[in-house]
C-alpha cells in the first residue's frame, strides 16, 4: 500500500512538472523544428548539375551552446566535404554562453568554406554572442526590421562582474572581437562600443556603419550580392560563383534536438529536481522501484546538461545542500524544519544555478518556484505516508497477534484468530478463560488472563 501511494505521488510530480515546463519545452522543441524547414530556398532551375553551386544553410534560433556549436562545426566540416561554395548561418539568438562561442568563432574564422552569418527572419536579432559569430564570419548580412549588439560580457551572481575582474573580461572580449574586425574588415570602434557600452543598431544602421556587408530581403537577394565578392580563406583568396546556386538546408538531426532540449537550463533543472525527488522517494520506501529508475535516469541526464553550461558551484552547493537536508528529514525528527530549509537552499540555488545574468540564459523564476512547490508537497506527502504507515500496528504474522483476545480450551490450547495455539500463563487458566496474547516465544504464546464479560 505505501508502495502505490508512494507511486501514484511520484508520477502525479513528473506529469505535473512536465505540464509545468511544457511552454519551455515546446517552445525549445519549435525552434529546434524550424530549423528543418526551409523558408526561402531558390528553387532549381532546368541547368547542369555542374554549373550549380552547392550552398548550405543551417538555422540557430535560440541561445548559443554547446549544441550550437556541435552543430556548426559539424556544418562546416560537411561543407567542405562536399566542396560548397558557401555555408550561410540563418541566425537570431539573444546571446549565449562564452566558452562555446569562443569555440564557433574560432571554428569560422579557420573556415575552408566561406561562412555568411544572414540575421533573419524579420524580427530577428543578434544579441550578445551573436555579435562575435556575425564578425567572425567572412559574410554579414542582416534581413529588413532586425538588429544587432549588446554584446558586453556578464556574469553569474545576480549582478555584473566588477572591479579588475570585469576590466580584464572586457578587455579581452574587446580585443576578441576587434581581432575579428579587422580580419573581415568591419567597423571596429563600432564593435567595441557593443562591447562596452551595450550599444545596439538596426539593421540600416549596421549597413551604413559598416557593420555588416550586406542587407537582403531575403536568401536569393543574398546570394545575389554575395556573387562576385572577393573573400580571404586560409588556403587564398577566392572569388564567389553564386550564379547558379543550389541551395540545402542541414536538418537538425533528432539527437541534436533532444541535446538542445536537454541543455536548456530550465529542462536542465527540472531533470535535476526530478532525479533527486526520485531517489530521495526511493530511499524513504525503498523497493517502490520506479522513483528510483526515473530518478536515476533524470540525474544523469542532468549531469550531462550541466556539463554544457556554465554552472555557479555556489548555487550547485545550495542544491546539494538542499539534498541533504531532504535525507536527513528520513533519520531526524525535526517536525518538517529541515524540509522547510531544503526548500529555500534548493530555491536559491536554482536561481544562481546557471552563471550569467541574462535572463534568457537563467532558470526561470516561474519554474523555480513551481519546482520548489512541487517537491514540497511531494515530500510532505511521502513523509506523511511513510508515518503513517510506522504508526500502524502490524495485522499479519507474528507482530499481528500481540494484543489479540483468545479462548482457552479443555487441552489447555488457546484459540485465536481462527487457530489453535500453545500458551503460556503466570496464573492457572481454565476451559473458556478469555486470555490476551502479550508474546510469542517461538511458537507457544505467552497470554495473560483477562475478565470474562
Amino acid at each position: 500500500m505505501i508502495k502505490m501511494a508512494i507511486f501514484w505521488i511520484f508520477f502525479s510530480c513528473v506529469v505535473l512538472t512536465v505540464y509545468a515546463a511544457k511552454d519551455s519545452a515546446i517552445d525549445t522543441l519549435g525552434k529546434s523544428l524550424d530549423s528543418i524547414q526551409s523558408d526561402d530556398s531558390i528553387p532549381e532551375e532546368s541547368t547542369a548539375e555542374d554549373n550549380k553551386q552547392l550552398v548550405y544553410t543551417i538555422v540557430v534560433d535560440g541561445a548559443i551552446g554547446t549544441v550550437t556549436n556541435d552543430r556548426i562545426a559539424t556544418a562546416i566540416e560537411k561543407a567542405n566535404e562536399n566542396n560548397a561554395a558557401l555555408l550561410v548561418i540563418k541566425l537570431n539568438t539573444p546571446g549565449g554562453f562564452t566558452k562555446p562561442t569562443w569555440e564557433i568563432c574560432k571554428n569560422i574564422l579557420n573556415s575552408p568554406v566561406p561562412v555568411c552569418t544572414y540575421i533573419s527572419p524579420s524580427g530577428a536579432r543578434a544579441g550578445s554572442a551573436g555579435v562575435y559569430i556575425t564578425y567572425a564570419s567572412h559574410f554579414a548580412a542582416m534581413a529588413p526590421t532586425t538588429n544587432i549588439g549588446a554584446a558586453h560580457p556578464v556574469s553569474g551572481g545576480g549582478k555584473e562582474i566588477d572591479s579588475v575582474m570585469n576590466e580584464k573580461v572586457t578587455n579581452d572580449a574587446v580585443a576578441q572581437i576587434r581581432a575579428a574586425a579587422e580580419t573581415r574588415g568591419r567597423n571596429a570602434e563600432w564593435a567595441e562600443r557593443a562591447v562596452r557600452e551595450s550599444v545596439s543598431i538596426t539593421d540600416r544602421e549596421a549597413l551604413k556603419l559598416h557593420v555588416i556587408d550586406f542587407r537582403a530581403d531575403n536568401l536569393k537577394d543574398l546570394l545575389r550580392q554575395i556573387n562576385g565578392k572577393q573573400v580571404e580563406l586560409p588556403s587564398g583568396t577566392q572569388v564567389m560563383h553564386l550564379t547558379n546556386p543550389q541551395v540545402e538546408d542541414l536538418q537538425i538531426s533528432f539527437i541534436h534536438i533532444i541535446l538542445n532540449l536537454i541543455t536548456q537550463p530550465d529542462i536542465a533543472f527540472i531533470l535535476f529536481s526530478l532525479g533527486t525527488l526520485g531517489i530521495m522517494l526511493e530511499l524513504y520506501n525503498p523497493g517502490t522501484i520506479l522513483p528510483g529508475v526515473v530518478g536515476t535516469i533524470c540525474l544523469l541526464l542532468a549531469l550531462y546538461a550541466f556539463q554544457t553550461l556554465p554552472i555557479n558551484y555556489a548555487g550547485l552547493a545550495l542544491i546539494i545542500l538542499a539534498i541533504i537536508l531532504f535525507i536527513a528529514e528520513i533519520k531526524i525528527v525535526s517536525h518538517g524544519i529541515l524540509t522547510i530549509g531544503g526548500l529555500i537552499s534548493l530555491f536559491f540555488g536554482g536561481l544562481m544555478l546557471i552563471d550569467t545574468v541574462d535572463p534568457a540564459l537563467q532558470v526561470s523564476k516561474s519554474i523555480l518556484f513551481t519546482i520548489v512547490i512541487f517537491v514540497g508537497i511531494v515530500l510532505a506527502l511521502a513523509i506523511l505516508v511513510v508515518a503513517k504507515a510506522a504508526r500502524r500496528r502490524p495485522f499479519i504474522g507474528k507482530e499481528g497477534l500481540i494484543g489479540k483476545i483468545g479462548t482457552v480450551r479443555p487441552d489447555g490450547m488457546v484459540f485465536v484468530e481462527g487457530a489453535l495455539w500453545k500458551a503460556t500463563s503466570d496464573e492457572p487458566l481454565s476451559d473458556g478463560d478469555k486470555v490476551k496474547v502479550i508474546g510469542i516465544d517461538n511458537l507457544t504464546l505467552q497470554v495473560k488472563k483477562i475478565s470474562n464479560t
